[in-house]
């Protein structure tokens, strides 16, 4: 049964749909099953994957929807093991469709269902913004993980993000967990990076991964290929940096070390109330 785990910051620009590429990409190459599912309109991630839409090419719109089977629309990408479900511009109208449906938070969660027995890690790459597709994303995830870029205003999203996790876990009564944050487009010469960094490790109120993704050129540059970084440039920094990434999230498995999970149990635990430290966000340049 795979680990869901939607990757999602309201805040655009942080290295989201790079960070759920290469993630992807690395859990594969160490031998998981890996369905990347884009749920961005801007099908940015698809791109990164090399998709190339046909004239009424079936999308994750379509799957949400019924009007297409998974095993129809679910493709695989040029890394073994790494398959995706495609987005497409129309999927952003998927808020008005099913905004008046019964259960429209829980179209995409269905459709993960329906796959998940196949797989051994599920992400979701979320678009940049609060609306009822972040919610469908959200509510279909066991887990978040949170790209943070080291900006000022990088904190001021999470502290939104945490807020909305509250939310669904109250109204929807889902139990989603935050598996971690991780530092995006790090700079050690930068003194705003370091401080950034410093203050997420100090105030966060769950896990931060130890690895820091650095700005790099390779890593935006591997898009335009239609390549993930392990195929474009696997020697570099940001390769690293995912490789890395990827063996910290397949540690957490061991017993009792996924968030939220009882010790060595498999069951999850009662999920602790999402809520920052004072001083979270507060730091001086």
């Amino acid at each position: 049964m795979a680990r869901v785990i939607a990757i999602c910051n309201q805040k655009g620009g942080v290295g989201k749909t790079t960070t759920a590429v290469n993630l992807g990409a690395y859990l594969a190459a160490a031998g998981k099953r890996v369905l990347l599912v884009d749920f961005d309109p801007q099908a940015n991630a698809s791109s990164a994957l090399g998709h190339v839409p046909q004239l009424n090419s079936a999308s994750v719109y379509h799957g949400i929807l019924e009007q297409v089977a998974p095993e129809d629309l679910i493709k695989p990408s040029v890394i073994y093991n790494y398959h995706y479900a495609p987005s497409a511009p129309h999927l952003a109208g998927a808020l008005v469709e099913l905004v008046n449906l019964p259960e429209r938070e829980y179209f995409l969660r269905k459709f993960v269902n329906r796959v998940r027995h196949a797989y051994d890690y599920i992400l979701i790459d979320l678009p940049p913004s609060l609306s009822l597709l972040t919610v469908n994303g959200m509510v279909a995830a066991d887990e978040i993980l949170i790209p943070v870029q080291t900006e000022y205003y990088s904190l001021e999203g999470i502290g939104q993000l945490l807020e909305t996790v509250n939310l669904i876990r109250e109204n929807l009564a889902h139990p989603i967990r935050v598996t971690g944050a991780v530092i995006t487009m790090y700079d050690r010469r930068e003194h705003l990076s370091r401080e950034v960094s410093k203050n997420i490790r100090r105030h966060f109120p769950h896990h931060v991964f130890e690895v820091e993704v650095p700005r790099a050129v390779a890593l935006a540059e591997a898009p335009s290929f239609s390549k993930p970084i392990i195929l474009y440039r696997p020697d570099s920094p940001g390769a690293q940096a995912y490789e890395r990434l990827a063996r910290e999230v397949i540690a957490q498995e061991m017993a009792g070390a996924v968030p939220g999970l009882g010790q060595g149990s498999g069951e999850p635990a009662a999920p602790a109330p999402v809520v920052a430290s004072e001083n979270f966000g507060n730091f001086n340049i």
